[in-house]
């Protein structure tokens, strides 16, 4: 079996988090209903509550291997 590549497994838990986000502004560069940037509105800029991952650099290690032993 190959080894996928840790960017596409990153890629592919932001994905994952954005989708399990309730609501349209989890990020800060999502766009709400309506068409507004969500910047400091988003919920990843909001302290406590939902923590989604939105950029490469909020994936540890240990989210990446815990998807290669999936």
């Amino acid at each position: 079996m190959p080894t996928i590549p840790d960017s596409t497994i990153v890629q592919r838990i932001i994905a994952e988090s954005l989708a399990s986000y309730p609501s349209s502004c989890a990020c800060p560069y999502n766009t709400d209903r309506g068409g507004r940037r969500c910047g400091k509105r988003s919920a990843y800029s909001k302290p406590g509550g939902y923590a989604p991952i939105c950029y490469p650099q909020d994936v540890t290690q240990a989210m990446i291997d815990a998807v290669r032993r999936q």
